[in-house]
């Protein structure tokens, strides 16, 4: 008779970077949004109501898998920003906000759109059982915070995955265990032709249309001063830099958080030439910035601001668009991700939509899950737009 010893799957759950082990970093994902650089920073820069918590799957007691699972504590005033003045609206945002408001854990990375969540090596784990040890580590995380906080887990979501992730083949453990899946906004994402080699190959790709344009907006913005910004200007800047942020970020109407103001101090710190942060300069007062972080061969645009009265004069929005665009073509990137929001204006100047998908469920069997996707979609809806075509 032979016996056969199968391996032991496992799980840990750890607090703190600093408890994850070694072989964290050697995993074979190119994402450098799951490396413990970028996860220190933002483990020392959260906003408020997030925090996180990092799995390591072992099978054999070898890590063969990570998740990212952040605890978010969800409040009307960072849910709705504004006050609506129709009673109708505010009172649908108050039953909204009572059905959402306190702890959801989130598998994957809320302050950043994509997939930045999961990760686990298929040639030592199948996507199953990987899936069911996060599942078990979920259920043992949301019995440590009811024991250390008091508080229960009322929302569960693994978020942003593209029409053609494989997590979609695992419909029976998102059935089982009742999770359901919800179309979100899509993703705008630039791909970079391979022919450009400078800008000037990208302007004379452009339609007749979308050359004038672009030539338009460089106009506009020819008085702007443009400098990337090193760390110690970041810190002399960083409440200008913040104020700009939450210009932008107030006027979104529906958000789920506030990045604390030292955020972009603690990406610089930890990810040194990975984070890029690009300021805009009139008469020497600093009235816009962008971010970038440096993904290998993909460039995620981060977080923005501008000062809304220079806006319409300036373009400075859309200026930003083509600099970022422009940075990606003059160092090489394959793809530039735009993330959600202005999706007209952005495929304007060459994005995408790629249609991305959520999964979620509340934990209260009273609240029906099909009333969660409907807040859901009302909080993101799909909105309707015109997508551009700029090239000939």
């Amino acid at each position: 008779m032979v016996f056969f010893i199968l391996p032991l799957i496992d799980f840990k759950i750890y607090s703190t970077i600093s408890e994850l082990p070694d072989s964290w970093n050697s995993l074979p994902t190119e994402d450098q949004l799951l490396k413990k650089d970028f996860l220190k920073s933002l483990e020392e820069s959260y906003p408020k109501n997030i925090s996180a918590y990092y799995l390591g799957v072992f099978k054999s007691e070898i890590l063969v898998g990570i998740a990212i699972i952040q605890r978010v504590e969800m409040y009307i005033d960072d849910v709705f920003r504004q006050k609506s003045p129709y009673c109708i609206k505010q009172f649908a945002k108050d039953i909204i906000s009572g059905i959402v408001k306190g702890n959801a854990l989130v598998v994957g990375n809320l302050m950043h759109t994509g997939q930045h969540g999961i990760y686990f090596n298929p040639k030592n784990i199948s996507q199953q059982e990987y899936l069911q040890a996060l599942n078990k580590g979920i259920g043992q995380l949301s019995m440590l915070i009811n024991k250390e906080f008091n508080k229960k887990i009322r929302i569960i979501a693994f978020k942003d995955y593209f029409n053609d992730d494989e997590i979609h083949n695992s419909t029976i453990f998102f059935k089982l265990n009742k999770l359901y899946k919800v179309q979100v906004q899509p993703n705008m994402i630039f791909s970079v032709n391979p022919n450009w080699e400078s800008i000037n190959d990208y302007i004379l790709d452009l339609n007749k249309k979308y050359r004038r344009r672009y030539k338009t907006a460089i106009k506009k913005g020819f008085s702007i001063e443009k400098r990337e910004l090193n760390a110690e200007e970041i810190l002399k800047l960083n409440e200008e830099i913040f104020s700009l942020y939450k210009n932008v970020s107030d006027n979104a109407g529906i958000n789920t958080f506030i990045l604390s103001n030292n955020h972009f101090l603690s990406l610089k710190a930890h990810l040194e030439d990975n984070f890029k942060v690009y300021g805009y300069f009139k008469d020497n007062k600093l009235i816009g910035f962008y971010s970038l972080i440096l993904n290998n061969k993909t460039l995620e645009t981060y977080f923005l601001g501008y000062n809304p009265k220079h806006q319409r004069e300036l373009q400075m929005y859309l200026n930003m668009l083509y600099d970022m665009a422009k940075f990606a073509i003059e160092n090489n990137f394959e793809t530039v991700v735009y993330a959600r929001t202005a999706m007209e204006i952005k495929s304007s100047i060459g994005a995408k939509p790629h249609t991305m998908h959520i999964y979620l469920k509340h934990t209260n069997n009273l609240i029906a899950n099909t009333v969660l996707k409907l807040i859901v979609k009302y909080m993101n809806p799909i909105r309707k737009w015109e997508e551009r075509h700029p090239f000939k």
